[in-house]
C-alpha cells in the first residue's frame, strides 16, 4: 500500500522527462536536432564567458508526442478501434519510441482515453465541484467497446490505462490516512478493475512491454507489493531493456516511501546495470537512481559515485537526442543543488556528480529545452496547482540562466 504523500499519476506523467532508449533499439519516430549555433567545445565551464544555444520552447520531442496522442484520440473519436488496436499492438511489438524515449504504444493509448479521463480529472481537481459530479458514462462506453474487442490487447490497454488514470484522479494528493473514504474506495475499485482486465493478457505471450508496465503501475494498489515488485519490474525491463523510463520508475518504487529500502535500491540498481550492460554499459545503474535521487536525497547514502558517473557517460554516449541531454544537464544543474544532505560523505558524492555538468555542456548540449529545466526546477513532488506551459517555460529559462552563471547563457530562437 502507499506510504507517502504523492502527486497524481497524470501529474508525474506530465512532469517527468518518466522510456528513453538507445536510438538503435526499436524504430524511432523522426525528429531532427538542431546543431549548436556557437560551438562550445573544450572550454571549461568556469572560464566560459558566454554559452550561446538555440532554444526550443516546444521541442521536436514535445510536438511529436502531441502528434501521436492526437492520432490515438482521433481514431477513438472516429470509432476506428480496429485500426487503433492494431497500431498500438504493432508499435508495442516493434518497441517504437520517440527520439526522447516515450513509447509510441503508450502515447496512442493515452490519446485514445483522453476524452474519458480529462473531464473526470478536471472535476475532481476543482475544489468548487463535488466528486459526485464526475462523469461515469465515458468509462462505461469504452468498457462496451472492449466487449467487442475482447482479444485485442491494444484496445484493452486503452481501457486499463483509463481505469488507472481515473483511480489516481480520485485518490488525489495527500497521505493515505487523511484521504476521504470515498476517494480511497474509488481508487481501489478502479485499480481492481484494471487488474482484472490485465489478467486476461500475458505480457510475455503477447510480447508486450506496455502490458508489463501496467502490471507495475498496479503495484500502488497491491496488498503486498514488496513481494512482487522486483520480479514485475525485472520482467518489464527484460521485455524492453532499451527503455530507461522503466528503470526510472523502478528506482522510485524502490524508495522506502513506496515499497523498498535504500539497500534494495542499491542492489537492484546494480542488477539492472548487469541486465542492460550490452545496451547501456553501466547506464542502467544511473537510470535507476535518477528519479529516486530527485525526490529523496537520502538515496545518496549508499550511492556509488564512480559507478553513477560512469553510467552517465555511457548513457550520453549512446542516447544523443537533445531531450535526453537536457534531462541530465538539468539534473546536475538544478536538481542536485537543491538536495539537502546531512552526511559529509553524501555531500562529497553530490559535489562530484554536479561537476559532470561541465562535460555535459562541453561535449553534449547543443540546444536548450526550457520545459525540461522547468520540470527539474518544479520537481516531482505534490503541487497545489500546476503552472501553465508558458510559466513552466519561463521557469526553465530562468533556472538554466541561474545554474550556468550570471551572463553565462545566451539563447536564441531555433
Amino acid at each position: 500500500m502507499i506510504k507517502a504523500k504523492l502527486a497524481p499519476a497524470r501529474v508525474l506523467q506530465t512532469l517527468s522527462a518518466l522510456r528513453l532508449p538507445r536510438q538503435t533499439m526499436g524504430r524511432s519516430a523522426k525528429s531532427s536536432p538542431s546543431p549548436c549555433k556557437t560551438p562550445c567545445k573544450n572550454t571549461p565551464l568556469a572560464n566560459r564567458a558566454l554559452l550561446t544555444l538555440p532554444e526550443h520552447p516546444t521541442s521536436a520531442e514535445d510536438s511529436l508526442r502531441q502528434e501521436i496522442e492526437a492520432r490515438g484520440q482521433f481514431l477513438a473519436r472516429q470509432d476506428r478501434w480496429d485500426e487503433l488496436g492494431e497500431e498500438i499492438r504493432t508499435a508495442d511489438h516493434q518497441r517504437d519510441h520517440t527520439p526522447g524515449g516515450m513509447a509510441v504504444a503508450d502515447l496512442l493509448a493515452r490519446g485514445a482515453r483522453l476524452d474519458v479521463v480529462q473531464p473526470i480529472e478536471k472535476i475532481l481537481g476543482d475544489p468548487g465541484l463535488l466528486p459526485q459530479h464526475a462523469p461515469r458514462d465515458g468509462i462505461t462506453a469504452i468498457e462496451d467497446v472492449l466487449e467487442d474487442y475482447a482479444n485485442d490487447f491494444g484496445v484493452a490497454l486503452v481501457v486499463i490505462g483509463a481505469h488507472i488514470d481515473i483511480a489516481w484522479a480520485w485518490r488525489g494528493e495527500g497521505w493515505e490516512a487523511t484521504l476521504p473514504q470515498i476517494r480511497q474506495q474509488t481508487f481501489q475499485r478502479h485499480m481492481a478493475r484494471a487488474a482484472a482486465l490485465l489478467d486476461r493478457f500475458s505480457p510475455f505471450e503477447h510480447d508486450s512491454p506496455s502490458l508489463a508496465a501496467c502490471r507495475c503501475a498496479l503495484l500502488a494498489a497491491a496488498d503486498t507489493p514488496t513481494s512482487r515488485m522486483a520480479d514485475d519490474y525485472e520482467d518489464l525491463i527484460d521485455l524492453d531493456p532499451a527503455n530507461p523510463r522503466h528503470m526510472r520508475a523502478f528506482g522510485n518504487h524502490l524508495l522506502p516511501r513506496w515499497f523498498g529500502s535504500y539497500q534494495m535500491l542499491e542492489v537492484e540498481a546494480r542488477r539492472v546495470a548487469m541486465m542492460t550492460e550490452d545496451l547501456w554499459g553501466t547506464g542502467g545503474y544511473a537510470w535507476v537512481y535518477l528519479d529516486a535521487l530527485s525526490v529523496d536525497p537520502q538515496a545518496l547514502e549508499l550511492l556509488d559515485g564512480d559507478m553513477f558517473l560512469e553510467g552517465m557517460r555511457d548513457i550520453l554516449d549512446r542516447a544523443t537526442d537533445q531531450h535526453v541531454v537536457n534531462t541530465w544537464a538539468a539534473f546536475c544543474a538544478v536538481t542536485l543543488p537543491s538536495l539537502p544532505t546531512a552526511q559529509r560523505s553524501s555531500r562529497d558524492v553530490l559535489r562530484r556528480i554536479r561537476t559532470a555538468l561541465d562535460w555535459i555542456l562541453r561535449d553534449h548540449l547543443q540546444e536548450l529545452h526550457p520545459l525540461i529545466w522547468g520540470q527539474a526546477k518544479l520537481g516531482l513532488g505534490a503541487y497545489a496547482q500546476l503552472p501553465t506551459i508558458e510559466e513552466l517555460t519561463e521557469l526553465g529559462r530562468t533556472a538554466a540562466a541561474n545554474a550556468l552563471g550570471s551572463g553565462g547563457l545566451q539563447t536564441q530562437p531555433a
